[in-house]
């Protein structure tokens, strides 16, 4: 299977600079990232994705036996590296993708060698010492109502993660991008983020690693990031002067100042 196709990768930016891969998070595409390229493309080699299921990937290629665990968009990470033959390329994972990250730089160290989160969060259920922002009813309700009514579940879930309602134009846009894919895959992929926990895999992380999260997120809280930051041991913390769960839309500077300089200090 031709993977460029497959997971309609598109690569820009200087040829004979280091690899970033961007990759996007649950009812997005790579068209999420737009505000941020530019500037890192302008430095580095900025290669871009949608994952099976998402954007203009082949849908032909979906199935949900692989895309019922976050290992199936491990996969689709692995299978571009390897693709493009990318060494030690920074890993650049927006939510529920952060945590893909670290799995695929588990299953192929050396095409992965730094990772930059974006608002991760390994596990949204709380739990005994540990705040995800949800509890178990509220996951229930939050996948039943995507699963009765995806469209109008899409229409009041998306401007609550992307906050800033006085920019409604950023929740529209992500309303629009949640109701481009097909529910049946949405179902999929909402249960396989909302219902795993990663925080184990946390702890196998040992490549450098920016955990980037805003000062106020409805969906990963900041007692999320500080436990990411101190799960793992070769982290940096960047608390942005943002509001959100997507501070690449509605905060593009602020979060790609701080991509460049954890890039910066990899040097």
């Amino acid at each position: 299977m031709d993977i460029r196709s497959r997971n309609n990768v598109n690569v820009i930016g200087r040829d004979d600079a280091p690899v970033l891969l961007l990759a996007h998070g649950f009812g997005c595409d790579q068209n999420m990232w737009r505000l941020v390229v530019p500037a890192l493309a302008e430095r580095y080699r900025v290669v871009l994705f949608d994952y099976v299921g998402s954007g203009g990937s082949d849908l032909g290629a979906w199935s949900e036996e692989r895309y019922s665990s976050l290992q199936g968009y491990a996969a689709d990470v692995v299978d571009v590296c390897e693709e493009l033959d990318l060494r030690q390329a920074v890993f650049v994972g927006h939510s529920v993708s952060a945590m893909v990250g670290v799995l695929a730089a588990q299953a192929a160290p050396e095409r992965i060698g730094a990772l930059v989160m974006v608002t991760p969060s390994p596990c949204y259920l709380d739990d005994e010492g540990y705040r995800g922002g949800f509890s178990t009813e509220d996951i229930d309700e939050l996948l039943a109502s995507l699963e009765a009514n995806y469209l109008g579940w899409s229409s009041v879930m998306a401007p609550v993660i992307m906050g800033n309602p006085e920019r409604p134009e950023l929740g529209e846009e992500l309303t629009n991008s949640f109701c481009a894919t097909d529910p049946d895959i949405a179902r999929v992929f909402a249960r396989t983020t909302f219902l795993t926990d990663s925080r184990e895999d946390l702890k196998n992380v040992s490549v450098p690693t920016l955990v980037l999260e805003c000062e106020q997120d409805a969906i990963a809280p900041r007692e999320v990031g500080a436990y990411v930051h101190a799960a793992i041991p070769a982290s940096r913390l960047v608390t942005l002067d943002a509001t959100g769960h997507c501070p690449q839309l509605s905060a593009p500077q602020a979060t790609t100042e701080a991509i460049l300089g954890f890039l910066e200090s990899l040097k």
